[in-house]
């Protein structure tokens, strides 16, 4: 099998060159699609000829006419296959993505088409979940939503509880993932550690007594005194910008969506030293997923 041509950068005339037609997004998948060989879906036969329809290939078995979007979150979308490489590559490569309204007026498509075909972006964008932090890890917890008349503390209301580690490495800070929980309990807690943190981690938190049950699984879990956030410098100024981003561009993001939103933050942010290849990372992870369905 050739090496597929693979698009490198962030530069919007170069991406414009590289796919300025529904054939060239078409090309581009059936090479992610069939990057190590070809298998009927139907039969499980590995020999094919040219299908029908461009850049679709046809069992020679049984028959099976595949697109290259079939099975994939391109599948049956709703607008041409070049206007969502383009609404793609603007989420995954600027700085601060795109609302849906923005998408909406710049593309010429319904506001609730881009939320649709956004959201399936923002499941692509999830983490692999395959790459724990095993170094230096700051822990806290925090709130989206406003304020509440007699909610304080850990009390949330109506706001939403998320989690957020922050990977500290010299000069700086390195990944960090987000997730949200049901309330600041151990219980919360756990299943959010063994998906992010590695067991010998350095895990530092605050005095919360939600964390005080984890150190029988994470030996190296410390607990210091907040200071109202000057011990954790780091993070809350993570927590600020996320929250800002959430406010500046999307004003509003609904409880049940809210994850969605907290994994594109993260999919760009845990990138931003290697923006070269996100575009291409993202159509893989849109290619090799199974289509979700609203």
């Amino acid at each position: 099998m050739s090496q597929r041509n693979q698009f490198l950068g962030v530069n919007s005339i170069k991406f414009h060159k590289a796919f300025s037609t529904d054939e060239d997004c078409y090309r581009y998948l059936s090479e992610i699609k069939w990057d190590k060989e070809y298998q009927c879906k139907k039969c499980g036969h590995t020999k094919f000829y040219k299908g029908v329809r461009p850049f679709s290939r046809r069992c020679m078995k049984c028959k099976y006419d595949e697109s290259p979007t079939a099975g994939t979150m391109f599948d049956k979308c709703k607008f041409p296959l070049l206007l969502a490489f383009h609404i793609a590559f603007k989420i995954s490569t600027k700085k601060k993505g795109m609302s849906t309204l923005e998408l909406s007026q710049e593309f010429e498509l319904r506001q609730k088409t881009c939320w649709e075909f956004k959201w399936k972006i923002q499941q692509a964008m999830a983490s692999s979940k395959l790459h724990p932090i095993s170094g230096i890890v700051h822990v806290d917890e925090f709130y989206i939503g406003g304020e509440e008349e007699g909610k304080q503390g850990r009390s949330k209301g109506d706001k939403k509880l998320v989690i957020v580690a922050l990977e500290i490495v010299p000069g700086g800070v390195g990944r960090a993932y987000a997730q949200c929980i049901d309330n600041a309990s151990a219980n919360s807690f756990k299943p959010y550690f063994e998906t992010y943190i590695g067991k010998e981690a350095i895990i530092i938190t605050d005095e919360w007594r939600g964390y005080i049950p984890l150190k029988k699984d994470y030996p190296n879990l410390q607990q210091i005194k907040s200071e109202n956030g000057k011990s954790f410098q780091d993070i809350h100024i993570h927590i600020m910008n996320l929250k800002g981003w959430l406010r500046g561009i999307h004003h509003h993001c609904s409880k049940e969506r809210l994850q969605g939103y907290l994994d594109e933050y993260h999919f760009r942010y845990n990138r931003r030293s290697n923006m070269e290849t996100i575009f291409d990372l993202l159509i893989r992870k849109m290619v090799l997923k199974e289509p979700i369905r609203l």
